[in-house]
């Protein structure tokens, strides 16, 4: 899994730097911006598959995409004067329990695991809240290529070349296709929306994601965890009001 998303990063950037290159806008002040979210996506890309070697996929996605809007909606409060609403606090008690089922009764679930996806959520909601202010100084697919330009080194570099090089296909390229559009929309959604909305709505694939994990990886999800998962779904949905 970690050879696979070292190749769609590669591919990715290596997809999106021509079109960049053609159609390049960036204004001189974008530069800490990129830097910045280059280094927190550098951070999620490390956390990432540090987590998902300590545990399974229906444990670490859906703790990493529920806690990620909460840390983005506490930031906005603490530092920018958002004032949360009802239902916004509705949402983050939502999230919370969702997190618990998730987890599971008496804390199932390694507390490794655990810390890392808490890492890679406040990964996510770093690089979301920079690129929130840094889209606007850049056109979508230059700033895709400045940000993703450090975790494409890293990821490989963690990977190791001769997998990432056995990962490489159609398969893989398709994925880095996939990934290159839903970025670029994601960065344009950022332009015209808060952020905390825009990470609510890319986190809604929590319960795909958690079914997927039990029929193609044959972990073990139960009703808990499935449970789990839409309360994080409803959750984020509301912190997306």
């Amino acid at each position: 899994m970690q050879a696979a998303a070292a190749a769609t990063f590669l591919l990715s950037v290596a997809l999106a730097a021509p079109f960049a290159a053609a159609w390049w806008h960036a204004d001189a002040t974008v530069w800490p911006y990129a830097l910045a979210s280059a280094l927190a996506e550098t951070a999620y890309v490390v956390a990432l598959a540090a987590a998902y070697r300590a545990g399974e996929v229906s444990f670490v996605y859906p703790l990493t995409r529920g806690v990620a809007p909460v840390l983005t909606l506490a930031v906005a409060a603490a530092l920018l004067g958002h004032r949360p609403s009802a239902a916004e606090a509705a949402g983050v008690v939502l999230v919370a329990g969702g997190v618990l089922l998730v987890r599971g009764p008496g804390g199932r679930g390694e507390t490794r695991a655990l810390l890392l996806a808490a890492a890679t959520a406040a990964a996510i909601a770093a690089y979301t809240l920079v690129d929130r202010a840094g889209i606007h100084r850049a056109g979508a697919l230059p700033y895709f290529v400045l940000v993703l330009a450090g975790p494409s080194l890293v990821a490989p570099a963690l990977a190791g070349g001769r997998a990432v090089r056995r990962e490489l296909g159609w398969p893989t390229l398709g994925a880095a296709a996939a990934n290159l559009g839903s970025f670029a929309l994601g960065l344009l959604a950022l332009r015209h929306a808060p952020a905390a909305p825009v990470l609510a709505v890319r986190s809604s694939s929590v319960v795909l994601a958690t079914l997927l994990a039990g029929r193609v990886l044959a972990e073990r999800v139960g009703r808990a965890r499935i449970a789990g998962s839409v309360l994080v779904v409803g959750g984020v949905a509301l912190l997306a009001r």
